[in-house]
């Protein structure tokens, strides 16, 4: 049975939104908020800076800003303050504010039709007009973009993959069948490089 759009798009959203939680199942406090990449990429800051985001897009964009405190991004703010968790801050509050910007995020998607308009405060003045259409597709890509981060932090972290908790969508294999396939990656590189 067909979805109406708005619909199919809420459900992509979701399920990104889903995806990002599962990532953290398991792990301890040091392991969700590790820098894994030169530029500090951890798995519970990527979920503080998808909070404040969706916050945002779905929130002062369409007239309803949030009354969730955003400290990290107050004018005396350090620069990527949404992109860590300090010690203070528990790995349970950070998923409840995103569980709560879910909620008003989906107040705001319910309510408005897809060509509700709507003006996204920090972009420049020339692209500032959008539709709920427009801030469903980059919210959508945007969530989707930082789940594949983190699938790639995850398995740094204990080689968990995998792309929902019911389906990894990954060929099937042991250990064994996966070394061995790494290696070829690696041999074909080095052959490649020597063209």
């Amino acid at each position: 049975m067909a979805r109406e759009p708005k619909e199919e798009l809420h459900r992509y959203l979701q399920a990104a939104r889903e995806d990002m939680l599962w990532k953290l199942d398991g792990l301890s406090g040091y392991d969700v908020r590790r820098p894994m990449t030169p530029t500090g990429t951890n798995l519970l800051g990527l979920v503080k800076h998808l909070a404040s985001v969706e916050l945002g897009y779905f929130g002062a964009t369409f007239g309803r800003p949030t009354t969730e405190p955003l400290p990290w991004f107050d004018d005396d703010a350090e620069p990527n303050a949404d992109m860590w968790v300090t010690p203070e801050e528990s790995q349970d509050s950070i998923v409840s504010l995103y569980r709560r910007a879910w909620a008003h995020a989906d107040v705001t998607i319910d309510s408005l039709p897809l060509d509700a308009m709507g003006a996204v405060p920090w972009w420049p003045e020339e692209r500032r007009a959008v539709t709920l259409h427009m801030v469903l597709v980059h919210m959508i890509a945007e969530t989707h973009r930082h789940a594949g981060h983190a699938d790639i932090v995850r398995e740094l972290i204990d080689g968990v993959v995998g792309l929902r908790s019911h389906n990894d969508s990954m060929a099937p294999g042991d250990a064994t069948w996966w070394e061995s396939y790494h290696n070829r990656l690696e041999r074909a590189a080095r052959e490649s490089d020597r063209n």
